[in-house]
């Protein structure tokens, strides 16, 4: 199979390409990149974006489907800081809806996270229908309960009818795996970490859902049937996500921070 198609015009044979290649694909020879292995190919798409020259082009990630990076202008350290640490683990929420239009763009910058080997492999469930995860809260209290977990989620949940599993949050993201997919809660942790990250800048605040996984990744849960996920799929993780109820003021600080250097003696 033919990956990669060069131009001999462009191309100023400085290698770029090879040495980025992970799985080791393409060799440079007099003419330029050449390939010696396209099954190996994991279309990470590096050969074609490192490219100084657009000279390089390939069948699994095409130049124009590429966009060019340098017209984006780059955070500096202290906007980057400020930005990874402005992120809450949002509990409150007004009931608000979120348009499906932004709940899809968050989809779409999940999808874009790393993936073990490319393998992606990650498709998403969004639900925002306020009955269904009424209904997903419900079934998850009475698992709760039938497994005596702690009476702090059950108790207001029965007696006052808090919502201590999504909090009140508009809509619940769902990623899903193949059942037979090796790194399924692996690139699932990855996807909806951006997901997460990016939420803050579309107006949205958002919480890894743990305790509703709890029941959620169990076998036979019954959320899979409430969810209609396919049978060949499992759900690997799952954040609420929705519009605050409050604004933090400060940046909130950590334990000390422990790190070491390991030297050859």
């Amino acid at each position: 199979m033919n990956l990669i198609t060069v131009d001999q015009e462009k191309c100023i044979k400085c290698g770029l390409c090879v040495d980025e290649c992970p799985e080791y694909v393409l060799r440079l020879s007099k003419n330029g990149p050449e390939e010696i292995c396209s099954k190996d190919c994991i279309s990470c798409g590096h050969c074609v974006a490192i490219c100084p020259k657009e000279a390089i082009d390939n069948i699994k990630t095409p130049l124009s489907n590429q966009i060019s990076s340098k017209k984006f202008p780059k955070l500096s350290p202290e906007e980057a800081e400020n930005f990874l640490r402005s992120r809450r683990s949002i509990r409150t929420y007004k009931e608000t809806p979120v348009p499906r239009e932004k709940l899809i763009t968050l989809v779409n910058i999940a999808h874009f996270a790393p993936s073990g080997h490319n393998l992606q492999g990650i498709s998403y469930v969004i639900i925002d229908d306020r009955k269904i995860l009424d209904e997903a809260v419900k079934l998850v209290i009475e698992e709760f309960e039938k497994d005596n977990v702690s009476s702090n989620f059950t108790k207001p949940y029965r007696e006052k009818e808090i919502d201590t599993i999504l909090r009140g949050a508009s809509s619940l993201i769902l990623a899903t795996a193949d059942l037979n997919f090796p790194r399924g809660r692996e690139n699932s942790i990855f996807s909806l970490a951006y997901l997460e990250l990016y939420a803050p800048t579309l107006g949205l605040g958002s919480c890894w859902a743990g305790m509703f996984e709890r029941v959620a990744m169990k076998d036979n849960s019954p959320l899979i049937e409430l969810f209609n996920i396919p049978k060949n799929k499992k759900i690997t993780g799952a954040v609420m996500v929705g519009y605050p109820k409050s604004t933090y003021s400060r940046l909130v600080d950590r334990n000390p921070l422990e790190f070491t250097f390991i030297n050859l003696i």
